[in-house]
């Protein structure tokens, strides 16, 4: 197993948050649920809890563990765990990467809030995408919403 990705589902009424992701050297951009990894000595929840901080600007309480899943794309596997988070404080907006090998590569351009109810209101980007459309739609699915086809 490669690395585990820790993240958050920010929810507001039916609606999920995301971040967009715009690389520096091609321009392509995509949203992408909130998330990192684990600092040395960090539990689960307080690194979800930092991350959600640092790429969101949102200060966040987590509920529980939604998903705990292995996610395999191009030429990388790894596991993926989504934590459900409420947000207590903050305006959300996007953040920041701290670590400069990654903030080398892309910077968080944008936030959004998505409608879990209303997929059809979802962004081209979200719904092209490999990792997040299957992602929010088994989010839809583990929080009762109905899902679209």
């Amino acid at each position: 197993m490669s690395r585990i990705r820790y993240q958050g589902a920010i929810l507001r009424e039916d609606q999920i948050l995301l971040i967009k992701h715009r690389e520096h050297k091609s321009g392509r951009a995509y949203w992408i649920i909130p998330g990192g990894g684990c600092e040395a000595g960090e539990s689960e929840e307080d690194c979800v809890c930092r991350e959600m901080f640092e790429e969101t600007g949102l200060t966040v309480s987590v509920e529980c563990l939604l998903l705990d899943e292995i996610v395999e794309a191009h030429q990388w596997r790894a596991q993926h765990k989504t934590y459900l988070c409420r947000a207590d404080a903050g305006d959300a907006k996007p953040g920041y990467e701290p670590e400069p090998e990654v903030a080398e590569h892309y910077a968080i351009t944008e936030v959004g809030w998505f409608d879990l109810s209303d997929p059809a209101s979802w962004d081209q980007l979200v719904k092209a995408d490999p990792i997040t459309y299957p992602l929010l739609q088994k989010l839809q699915s583990v929080l009762g919403y109905k899902i679209e086809g």
